[in-house]
């Protein structure tokens, strides 16, 4: 028996990085997989390849997550092809990274909408659903800087830090219901983003961390496993960092 054997999980942003490794290691744990990016392109078909070539029913969805009206309608077919919604990750997400006195208000707009307006969207949509199954797991892609903070990155540290807001309030709210919400927090996760790093940069980042490594996309996906599963329960309203001891 398989962790997530008959759970159907939507995931935002999946086509690669951090959501590809959740979608796979969910697959492997037995769920069927519906996720969502800007658009179905070459990276998201390899994506839906690897996932069918595991045994479960898989499906991507091209769908701007910052849209609540479109949001709405893609997890509507979602819950029609599927049949229910067990699962849903909020990760879609994206940076741009300045001083605040020279950030701008497009550049601060953009990460919200992206990064916290879309998982409301998103849980708007699906709690209907999860509540009707009695039942379900939310959850949301924070960060270290959404606890922490970070030099440069206003925008992004107050998306993240609003998701764990986020799940919290939900927690509180569809606990009776049986729909959990939990945050997880990476810390320095080694993605194609880090790879354009000189390797000064990153021996830096790694001093700081007790562990004296990066985490991998597959760390990341394995807290989310446990947090989808029965295996947590009993776990809800909660932040799960993944980063090492980096934030402690």
């Amino acid at each position: 028996m398989k962790l997530l054997d008959g759970k159907v999980a939507l995931i935002t942003g999946a086509a690669r990085g951090i959501g590809k490794s959740i979608a796979l290691k969910f697959a492997e744990q037995g769920a069927n997989i519906a996720f969502t990016d800007l658009s179905i392109d070459e990276n998201a078909e390899n994506t839906i390849k690897e996932i069918e070539a595991m045994g479960v029913k898989v499906k991507g969805y091209a769908s701007n997550a910052a849209d609540f009206n479109e949001t709405k309608q893609v997890v509507d077919q979602i819950n029609s092809d599927f049949g229910r919604i067990d699962i849903l990750v909020n990760n879609a997400g994206i940076t741009r990274d300045g001083l605040l006195m020279r950030m701008s208000e497009q550049q601060f707009d953009l990460v919200i909408n992206v990064n916290l307006k879309s998982a409301f969207n998103f849980i708007h949509a699906c709690t209907p659903i999860m509540m009707r199954q009695k039942g379900g797991s939310i959850i949301n892609m924070s960060s270290v800087v959404g606890v922490s903070g970070n030099a440069g990155q206003v925008n992004y540290s107050a998306s993240k830090a609003g998701m764990i807001g986020m799940a919290k309030s939900v927690a509180k709210e569809l606990g009776s219901r049986g729909v959990r919400a939990n945050c997880v927090a990476p810390g320095f996760i080694i993605t194609e983003m880090t790879h354009q790093l000189s390797d000064q940069v990153k021996e830096e980042w790694a001093k700081q961390i007790p562990l004296r490594r990066g985490g991998t996309p597959e760390d990341v996906a394995n807290v989310c496993t446990f947090l989808a599963s029965d295996l947590s329960s009993y776990v809800t309203g909660q932040v799960i960092h993944c980063c090492g001891g980096m934030n402690m």
